[in-house]
């Protein structure tokens, strides 16, 4: 049976939303779940500290002098904020390309203060506005790396995919999946809940050297993984380094966490109608149901475990209730 959400209006439930999640441990044993282990879906940007990885395990970060943060930018989903704008750029200079070489398109920033600014002044989002900017640097550097054309880097025949494809079966232990388009071009494998869980646990785990320097950076480096009010940051902050998160479209998560006794999880977790709004909220539930959470951290991030729904005059109409 998996995790149900339960959109209150009032006294009534106005709307439903429906969580699957698994959680395995380091035998590759699943430790508990809610709803379909094998559940078939996209990774979606929950893939980029694995597709980060690929540039990593060849040296190419360490050639081009990549610092922490920039690893970091790397695996984020991140607002198009100051700083996330500033460290996409410095690493294209570092690289020696400038931004008509990503092939990620543009949009506008998540963070509304941000967009605003753009507006202000007049001006349209770039690329590095892209909040997977970072991931396409990182890209970039292993082409530069390798001496491949950077020019469709993105194609899934390019030498930069064959390695990151190459690195997803490592992790995932996978010997094929199925792919798509991902929303910045690149191509995105589809697997089951439990194959994205073991991932996670294998990012949180010390096991392994091209994954090690990522979940380093992530936790040395949160708010460049999201951004300002953004649970992937206040939760990876919250946590002091014991976990990381990293959400993807239509509502796919997963953690890594790292236990006390040294043991390590991997968790992943998919929204089933795509809806991101309840997404903090279950994974929440989720650490709280395995007891991984202490009181300290569920009061650094109850905005996202006790959600009240207000109208326009900031009138408490309703809540979100997770049941599990």
């Amino acid at each position: 049976m998996g995790i149900m959400c339960r959109v209150m209006r009032g006294d009534f439930i106005e709307s439903m939303h429906v969580a699957y999640a698994v959680v395995v441990d380091g035998d590759g044993q699943i430790v508990k779940n809610w709803g379909d282990p094998d559940y078939l879906t996209c990774v979606r940007s929950a893939l980029k500290p694995f597709q980060a990885s690929a540039a990593v395990s060849a040296g190419a970060t360490d050639a081009a002098g990549f610092t922490s943060a920039e690893l970091a930018l790397m695996c984020a989903s991140h607002n198009g904020e100051e700083i996330h704008i500033q460290t996409a750029k410095e690493m294209l200079e570092k690289l020696g390309y400038d931004m008509s070489y990503y092939e990620c398109g543009s949009h506008a920033p998540y963070d509304r203060k941000s967009k605003i600014e753009l507006i202000k002044n007049s001006q349209e989002p770039t690329p590095l506005h892209n909040n997977c900017s970072g991931k396409h640097a990182g890209m970039l550097c292993l082409t530069k790396y390798l001496k491949a054309d950077p020019a469709g880097y993105t194609n899934v025949e390019h030498p930069v995919q064959q390695a990151i494809m190459k690195q997803i079966m490592k992790f995932s232990e996978l010997e094929d999946f199925p792919l798509a388009v991902d929303g910045c071009s690149a191509p995105v494998p589809f697997m089951t809940l439990y194959n994205i869980a073991l991932m996670y646990q294998k990012l949180a785990s010390v096991d392994h050297e091209d994954l090690s320097p990522l979940y380093d950076a992530m936790v040395s480096n949160p708010m460049l993984v999201a951004g300002t009010d953004r649970f992937d940051t206040d939760f990876i902050e919250a946590m002091k380094g014991h976990a990381v998160t990293k959400v993807g479209g239509e509502a796919i998560r997963g953690i890594g966490f790292r236990k006390d006794d040294g043991s390590v999880l991997g968790i992943a977790i998919k929204m089933l109608d795509g809806n991101q709004r309840c997404v903090p909220s279950v994974a929440l539930a989720v650490l709280e149901n395995l007891k991984l959470l202490t009181s300290t951290v569920l009061e650094k991030l109850k905005k996202y475990s006790n959600i009240t729904l207000k109208n326009h005059r900031l009138l408490e109409v309703g809540s979100i209730v997770i049941e599990i």
